[in-house]
């Protein structure tokens, strides 16, 4: 597998550092990647910022530093503004998605990101995987003939399930459709690392790897002077390998599975160790050991 550093990890968000896009790929190979996963919104690779020079002038620095461009990661919600029908959110998405794949096409990369679609009580779940299935295929449709595929990454509500993300990528239909599958996703939801892993890995190009720590939530009742259950863990990004997730478990099933694509690693939520460089180049570093081990 091809490690790879998501530039969200260094965009300051979170209270982390942020470095420019430049910048960021710059010290990426510094610390020893090979390959890159860039994010498609400010502060880094926005669509408003950067046309055909700045792709040309950002290829030719990415080949100085020695660095591929695995990905291309967009930020889609296909259930996004229902409530104004009146205005063209999935063509928006679309237009958004196709000048992505321009710009990974300029970038020598095959592979642009999107993400499903949110539930709504306002929509209903039969309706709203219809409209999340005909605007995928619009996304791979004006990809096709630039070359790039469009990963499905497993976050959003809509198909999160391995099983119902299968279905979904059946649905599609699209030869250049594939899947950027996930650990924590699943490790969180409680679905098997391995054998999910495994099942998922002939239809997958790219995966994104973080580890977290479950933190358990109770409220106290004074009623009874004890504590009830208050819900789903929080949860808290910690340095790989020291997080309660199988993700040990998970990248062997992957590889078990056939998959030889790209592995990321995020820094995508408040870190223990805080949001100082040092503390995000400390984790990065860690991820690059735990995958040449693991």
């Amino acid at each position: 597998m091809t490690p790879t550093l998501f530039s969200v990890s260094y965009a300051g968000f979170w209270g982390q550092a942020s470095l420019d896009l430049k910048g960021f790929i710059s010290h990426a190979a510094e610390l020893g990647y090979p390959a890159v996963m860039l994010m498609a919104k400010r502060p880094h690779l926005s669509v408003l910022d950067y046309g055909p020079e700045e792709i040309a002038d950002l290829a030719g620095h990415c080949r100085a530093c020695g660095v591929d461009v695995a990905c291309v990661a967009g930020y889609t919600n296909f259930a996004g503004g229902v409530e104004s029908g009146e205005v063209p959110f999935i063509e928006m998405q679309v237009s958004y998605t196709r000048t992505l794949a321009q710009f990974a096409q300029g970038l020598d990369c095959n592979l642009v990101r999107v993400f499903t679609s949110y539930e709504r009580d306002d929509l209903p779940l039969a309706e709203n995987w219809t409209r999340t299935v005909n605007a995928i295929r619009e996304c791979c449709d004006v990809a096709a003939d630039l070359g790039v595929t469009v990963g499905i990454q497993n976050h959003h509500d809509v198909a999160v399930h391995s099983k119902a993300l299968l279905e979904l990528l059946a649905d599609i239909d699209r030869p250049n459709c594939k899947l950027m599958f996930d650990a924590w996703s699943p490790c969180l939801r409680g679905e098997s690392a391995y054998e999910t892993a495994r099942a998922m890995a002939p239809h997958a190009v790219h995966t994104t790897f973080a580890d977290y720590v479950r933190l358990p939530r109770f409220t106290y009742d004074p009623a009874l002077i004890n504590y009830r259950a208050a819900g789903p863990d929080l949860v808290r990004a910690v340095p790989m390998g020291d997080g309660d997730l199988a993700n040990a478990d998970f990248l062997r099933g992957l590889r078990d599975g056939g998959f030889d694509g790209t592995a990321a690693y995020e820094m995508c939520s408040p870190l223990r160790g805080g949001g100082a460089i040092e503390n995000l180049d400390a984790c990065a570093q860690r991820f690059l050991e735990w995958l040449s081990e693991g």
